[in-house]
């Protein structure tokens, strides 16, 4: 049995407590004798959650066994963390065998040092903080969540599901993690190194209608067919068809679209592609060849080649690893 220990504490984000302790005790309902499922704060007292709940844990802190799995969850409460509680994670973090933060709770596991020559990740909006304040972190602020040997952090809020069903899957294998995702009603397909926000959400909306045409579309008109470059990825996207469709010179365009995106029309195209490419490998049952050229690529080559570079893995294993068994067949 893992005995799984979540710290409590004023200002904490519920959904970064209950989300991965669903998920945990999904694991026990599943294989019961899995999980020993605990909360604490640092006296045993309630404590007042950054929505407004109250939650009351099972136990104090300083009454509590070195757990298997200590998980650290984030809030409000992290930007003035109380030093008693810093202190408790500096000195029972190291004994932990896996360690765990959700959202800033790697903020606290920062204050306690337990991230020092790690590479980690949190809530994109705290990032900078976070390498600003701990510059011997490695941060990477773009995963959704990040495993350092014994250690694992996760960006904002929902992430910490998806951490804590990879958890679960390695404790208990792929099976019980997937009916515990169908459970919940969420997806066990995200990887870690899927970007906290998608192509659409990266980029800032265009203010210019010409260029908004482009890049989130409009209603199709009987002269103008042509849709958004989300709804076409295998479609000629190169910077002069976009110019054109945005009745601009190639030049002003991606001058334009970069200054009001935050982001190049190839770096916005290259995003959508891969996502239409992961959603037809997870969702389908299309061959490589099918996909590479329903997304743009033209060549499987090609497609492998930008899911190594982004991914660090190929299609074919992609697939292997997030299609799940209930996908459809065609």
């Amino acid at each position: 049995m893992r005995t799984v220990l979540v710290v409590l504490f004023e200002g904490v984000q519920s959904l970064d407590v209950t989300g991965p302790l669903e998920v945990f005790q999904g694991g026990e309902l599943h294989a019961p004798g899995s999980y020993r499922i605990r909360t604490a704060s640092l006296d045993g007292a309630a404590v007042r959650t950054s929505s407004g709940l109250t939650v009351v844990p099972d136990q104090a802190l300083t009454a509590s066994a070195t757990p298997h799995t200590l998980l650290v969850p984030g809030g409000r409460g992290t930007r003035d963390p109380a030093p008693d509680l810093v202190a408790w994670l500096r000195e029972h973090g190291p004994r932990a065998e896996r360690l765990v933060s959700v959202c800033t709770g790697a903020i606290l596991l920062a204050e306690a040092g337990l991230l020092d020559g790690r590479r980690a990740t949190t809530h994109w909006a705290y990032c900078d903080k976070l390498a600003r304040d701990h510059p011997s972190v490695e941060v990477d602020p773009d995963p959704i969540y990040v495993r350092d040997g014994r250690v694992a952090t996760s960006a904002g809020v929902t992430a910490g599901i998806d951490l804590a069903l990879a958890l679960v899957e390695e404790d208990l294998g792929r099976e019980f993690a997937l009916g515990i995702a169908r459970h919940l009603v969420v997806f066990l397909r995200r990887p870690g190194n899927q970007a906290q926000f998608s192509a659409q959400l990266a980029a800032q909306t265009a203010r210019r209608e010409p260029l908004r045409e482009v890049q989130l579309g409009a209603p199709p008109t009987p002269l103008r067919q042509w849709g958004r470059i989300t709804e076409h990825p295998g479609g000629d996207l190169s910077v002069e068809t976009l110019a054109a469709r945005a009745r601009l010179s190639p030049r002003h365009f991606a001058r334009a679209f970069q200054a009001e995106t935050g982001m190049t029309p190839g770096r916005y195209v290259d995003r959508v592609r891969l996502e239409h490419a992961r959603r037809l490998l997870e969702d389908t049952s299309d061959g490589v060849e099918e996909i590479s050229r329903a997304c743009g690529y033209g060549t499987p080559e090609a497609m492998r080649r930008a899911f190594v570079k982004a991914l660090g893995t190929a299609p074919a294993e992609y697939r292997r690893r997030f299609r799940p068994a209930s996908a459809p067949t065609h």
